[in-house]
């Protein structure tokens, strides 16, 4: 494959497929997706019959009212959170609140389908955050010279020398020297065993 054919795949679907991800990356997709799928069965369940046989159950309750009302805001927060995703706290709370009031109003939260779907939609709308971007600083050449000095002296900055005695049981994780303090032995919260 040469260079052409590789762009020409990211032209077309390839090219949407990338924005898409992206657009998807800086928002809570999912939280927002769950949070829409728990308005759903919310609004559909009350104004369902189940038959079995020739017995017609109806699922309605006084609360019909109640349970549309509840599934359309939990859709209409699903869509908050993509297409607003600063709003995305108050929407993920809010679809929370409302799961949980599904629980009473609309048949166990549609049979605890769309309860769970909003109460895990809205905690995902909740802990999003959005990513921030990594710039890795250069660094000046005076301190890659003496980083790699410190590389080959080790012992010397330590200020211990690699003979035996108090100095080279030393356990500090840091490096630390007796000279640095009573702590310097058991450093970083090591200490001797015994």
């Amino acid at each position: 494959m040469s260079a052409d054919t590789r762009q020409s795949l990211t032209t077309g679907f390839g090219h949407k497929r990338q924005s898409f991800r992206h657009w998807r990356g800086q928002r809570p997709f999912w939280g927002g997706m769950l949070t829409l799928l728990a308005g759903i069965p919310i609004m559909y369940v009350p104004y369902q019959n189940l038959t079995l046989g020739s017995l017609t159950i109806r699922m309605s309750t006084t609360a019909g009212a109640g349970s549309l009302i509840i599934g359309v805001l939990l859709v209409v927060l699903g869509l908050t959170m993509w297409f607003q995703p600063h709003s995305r706290v108050f929407a993920g709370v809010a679809a929370i609140l409302l799961a949980l009031v599904s629980l009473v109003v609309s048949n166990f939260g549609a049979f605890l389908i769309g309860f769970l779907l909003g109460l895990i939609g809205g905690a995902l709308g909740v802990s999003w955050a959005p990513g921030k971007t990594v710039v890795a600083e250069p660094t000046a050449p005076a301190e890659r010279a003496e980083r790699t000095e410190q590389a080959e002296h080790p012992a010397e900055d330590a200020g211990t020398d690699a003979g035996t005695g108090p100095a080279s049981d030393n356990t500090a994780v840091s490096g630390a020297s007796p000279a640095d303090g009573v702590d310097a032995h058991d450093g970083n919260g090591r200490h001797r065993a015994g």
